[in-house]
Parts: C-alpha cells; structure tokens; sequence
C-alpha cells in the first residue's frame, strides 16, 4: 500500500470513529446562535441573575445551544423571559384570577438565581421593547408552541421551559426571524431541552 493510501485509509478511519461515536465537530451541533449582547450583563445588573449563583455563562455576546449547554442556555432564557416586560406576561394567562396570582407558577417561585424574590423582577425590566409587529408574531408563534411536560403553550409560561422558549422567541422576533424559522428553532430547543418526549411546535 502506498503511503498516500495508507493516508487516505487512516483519514477515513478516524472519520468512520468520528461518526459512530457521535463527535461531530462543535460547529455542526450548534442549533441556534442568537446575539445576546450585554443582555446577560443587564440581567446581572438588574439583580435577576445573581453572579454567586450562576455560571459565567451569560457574560457571552451569543447564544448558541448546544447537547452540552442545553440546560445552561434553557437557564439564561428562563431568566430573560421572566424578567423582560411583555404583555404576554402581563395581559396573558399568568394574570388569569383563576390561578391565584403570577407568584403561585414553578417559572416564578421556582426562580432562586437572582437577588429578591422572582416576583421583583417579573416583566419589570424593558431590556428592549418590540415592536406592535415584533410582538404580535411573539404571540403568535408562543400560542402555537407546546411543551411536552406539561402540554401548555408558551403562551402560558408557568414553567421554566416554557419562560424560556417566551424569552427566545423575543429575542428571535427582535433579530427579525420569520415565523417559520421561529417555529424550526423553537422545536430544535425543544428536542435539547426534553430529549426522551416528542417536541411539538408550530402550525
């Protein structure tokens, strides 16, 4: 065997591994890169995310969900989603009397990573303001969107999934997605976030 064969035979060896084993460069697993900016910054400074209690991770300009990071990301939107002013939160179900108040949620007393108690910081800072049209495609797409541990839509936030995918689909909207692509991302977010149950997103 020549040695350009015996090249080519241990490149393809390597590959072959490579693929079976699942290691798959970084670049190919990434499913979604959002810019973040300084908005993990802002949260800190805002007290909805204390720096004692979580990862550095919301210092980075990106968002880019990964297998590895999927919980950490799932996190950092929770908190976004919680603490972002949109009507959603303030004119949705969250507020329905029936339920005895925003305070009473798993997305909102289950908040403990910032200063104060979550309810200080539910849709009280405007990180960014959307859009009437922004806005109306947020609650479009969060009405069409289900999260498959509890069957509610992201449109009825009262978990932390579902914060997080309301935050996402802010950020999305404001970074002038189409609601198709908002619908494909929400769905690959889905699969991180809940690997052993079927995601179901869009119509």
């Amino acid at each position: 065997m020549t040695d350009k064969l015996k090249k080519l035979s241990s490149y393809l060896l390597v590959l072959v591994v490579a693929l079976i084993l699942g290691f798959a460069p970084v670049a190919e697993k990434k499913i979604l890169t959002i810019r973040w900016g300084d908005l993990g910054l802002r949260l800190v400074e805002a007290g909805v995310i204390d720096p004692q209690k979580f990862p550095d991770f919301y210092r980075e300009e990106e968002l880019a969900i990964t297998p590895e990071n999927s919980k950490i990301v799932l996190n950092t939107l929770w908190a976004f989603g919680l603490a972002n002013q949109n009507e959603v939160l303030e004119k949705g179900p969250m507020m329905d009397p029936q339920y005895g108040g925003a305070d009473r949620f798993a997305s909102t007393g289950g908040w403990t990573l910032g200063v104060g108690h979550a309810m200080n910081h539910f849709s009280m800072h405007e990180f960014f303001k959307l859009s009437p049209e922004e806005q109306a495609l947020v609650e479009k797409t969060a009405k069409n969107i289900y999260r498959p541990c509890c069957g509610n839509s992201a449109y009825f936030p009262d978990c932390n999934h579902g914060m997080a995918m309301l935050g996402l689909l802010e950020l999305m909207a404001r970074e002038g997605w189409s609601e198709e692509e908002m619908y494909k991302m929400a769905e690959k977010a889905n699969e991180y976030w809940f690997p052993k149950l079927e995601a179901n997103c869009g119509a």
